[in-house]
């Protein structure tokens, strides 16, 4: 049997080629606590001196998601629409972390006037606890207001 040494040394470079790629990916693709699927389970907003909890775990749902890029966010009324609770929201955009510095580049929303801005949060994980600290201020909109956000990791 008779080798044919271009036909081997060809067939060598593909397979390194289409195979190398995979596994640079993966071993590049760094994962975060931060990534995953969040629920909120309530938020509290201290804006001009008065402050408002809100429970997420009665008549409305919102999730986090965030995956290596980016971050978005869902939230409902638990009625189905089909009374004064009724509302949908979502956004979306960039993130960066670094230690436990987190901004968020909103760049989908549904209040539109929230849309190109940067907020700066201090995160927290413990366990399958997230707390998210930050001031949220976008002028189009007249807020300015410190969000304290506690978050469970959906399993």
């Amino acid at each position: 049997m008779k080798l044919n040494f271009p036909c081997i040394f060809l067939t060598g470079i593909v397979m390194v080629a289409c195979g190398g790629s995979g596994i640079e990916h993966q071993a590049t693709a760094e994962t975060t606590p931060l990534q995953g699927t969040w629920k909120l389970l309530s938020g509290t907003l201290i804006e001009k001196g008065d402050t408002s909890v809100t429970d997420y775990t009665n008549k409305v749902s919102f999730i986090k998601i965030i995956n290596g890029s980016h971050f978005a966010f869902l939230q409902h009324d638990l009625n189905k629409g089909k009374d004064s609770t009724a509302r949908f929201s979502a956004g979306g955009g960039t993130y960066t972390l670094k230690d436990s510095a987190y901004t968020e580049n909103l760049e989908y929303y549904t209040a539109r006037e929230w849309e190109g801005n940067a907020f700066h949060f201090t995160i927290s994980i413990q366990n399958d606890t997230l707390v998210q600290r930050g001031v949220e201020k976008v002028e189009a909109a007249g807020v300015e207001r410190l969000n304290i956000e506690k978050y469970v990791r959906v399993k």
